[in-house]
């Protein structure tokens, strides 16, 4: 019997003890096995932040593909299945190329300790090295200076979207830490396009590029946009452009795709038309960003005037996007806002929620898989009366979409606070 990709990846899972440990070591020392596929990539743009680098990429992938540019990229995690996070030219990796680098990957590893994130990664630079394109994306999982994919030297040039606190069992709890650690992917001579960002961020991201003799091009200096009623204006070191809302909802997607349009103003010989940005822009997808859901069970099961969301976001810069988000849709409609929350254990869910106290009239909580990493429901409905929120724990997602549109004329129900709960969601409601 033929072996799954699942059935790969579960056994990659058990090489070693922790889901997590930072370093390059392993890594470096499987790539050298395998012949440097990261030294035989296309031009690399390497992206870092805490918040928005899925949507950055997004838009990125959405201009390339407007303008004929061919697009590999690389995301985590993936939301309903792994073959989501390697992307070959703009398509998903296929069971069969998937299974061979996995293989390939873990053949060579020789039943060495290595992470999960760190062999799967192996493998997807073997995928993009054999694979011809004219650029890679490719995302940090956690941090930057030892992130697993900090392993280009040289890469065409490196982005970093907004610092917030995250993973501070990993990376600390300073904010100034935390952006030194995310600039350790800015390398001497390569651009690095930088997001708005808190002041100590940047400093820390400025004192790190003149370190390694890095070029900035800083939001609010070397360009900035502005917002207008149907749209946006950008305006950088040679473009400026007059481009539509972004295609993914809320007002932070502005940000989001201005960060995109100024790495594509650094890569001149690639000659993107406004034309096609503009197109990119107004076209790009990314699932669970503020995704409406208008199909599956919980959404057919919605009454006349409700309407069913999804979001991933899990800290309290997300939280706090999400509240302004909540506040314009109550300054267009004043339709009430309800949300159904899961969240990893490891999570404190009060600093997701505190910005959305006031704002949210109801929640419930369910217990998304893997339920052994998850708060459970009571917990989640207990924090969040806590802060003032009318609260309850949940059986099932279908139930709590029952108990919230039970009454009232029509509002949203926002899911929300784990990439997990989004992926389970989308299962059902793709």
């Amino acid at each position: 019997m033929t072996e799954t990709v699942g059935d790969i990846l579960a056994r990659l899972g058990g090489l070693h003890p922790k889901r997590i440990d930072l370093g390059l070591g392993r890594i470096n020392r499987l790539l050298e096995r395998l012949g440097a596929p990261q030294e035989r990539l296309p031009p690399v743009i390497h992206v870092a932040g805490t918040n928005g680098k899925g949507s950055v990429g997004a838009y990125l992938r959405a201009i390339f593909a407007a303008a004929g540019v061919s697009a590999h990229s690389y995301v985590s995690p993936h939301l309903v299945r792994f073959n989501e996070r390697i992307l070959l030219r703009g398509q998903e990796i296929s069971d069969e190329a998937l299974a061979a680098v996995l293989l390939e990957a873990e053949a060579t590893n020789r039943g060495a300790q290595i992470t999960f994130f760190e062999i799967t990664t192996c493998a997807a630079l073997l995928a993009y090295a054999a694979t011809e394109a004219d650029v890679l994306l490719l995302e940090t999982g956690l941090g930057g200076r030892l992130d697993t994919t900090n392993v280009v030297a040289r890469p065409r040039l490196t982005a970093i979207t907004p610092i917030s606190l995250d993973h501070q069992d990993f990376l600390g709890d300073d904010l100034g830490g935390i952006a030194a650690e995310k600039a350790g992917i800015l390398k001497a001579g390569v651009d690095g396009v930088i997001a708005a960002q808190p002041a100590a961020a940047m400093a820390a991201i400025e004192n790190r590029a003149q370190e390694v003799g890095a070029a900035l091009f800083r939001r609010g200096v070397e360009w900035d946009i502005r917002r207008g009623p149907d749209g946006f204006h950008y305006e950088g070191r040679r473009w400026r452009l007059g481009l539509p809302n972004p295609s993914l909802h809320g007002a932070h997607q502005i940000d989001n795709a201005g960060l995109a349009v100024a790495c594509v103003e650094r890569l001149p010989e690639f000659a993107v038309a406004e034309a096609a940005i503009a197109q990119g822009v107004a076209e790009a997808r990314w699932p669970a960003r503020l995704q409406r859901l208008s199909t599956g069970p919980a959404a057919d099961a919605l009454p006349d005037g409700w309407s069913l969301w999804l979001d991933g976001g899990h800290n309290a810069a997300a939280g706090a996007v999400l509240a302004e988000v909540a506040e314009a849709w109550r300054r267009q409609d004043g339709t009430p806002l309800k949300l159904i929350m899961a969240m990893q254990a490891n999570r404190d869910p009060a600093v997701f929620l505190r910005p959305l106290a006031g704002i949210v009239s109801e929640l419930r909580a369910v217990q998304a898989p893997p339920q052994d990493n998850m708060h459970g429901a009571a917990d989640l409905a207990a924090a969040a009366r806590g802060l003032g929120i009318d609260a309850a724990a949940a059986a099932s997602l279908a139930e709590a979409v029952v108990a919230l549109a039970r009454a009232g004329d029509g509002g949203r129900i926002l899911i929300c606070g784990s990439l997990y709960l989004a992926g389970w969601v989308l299962r059902d409601h793709a």
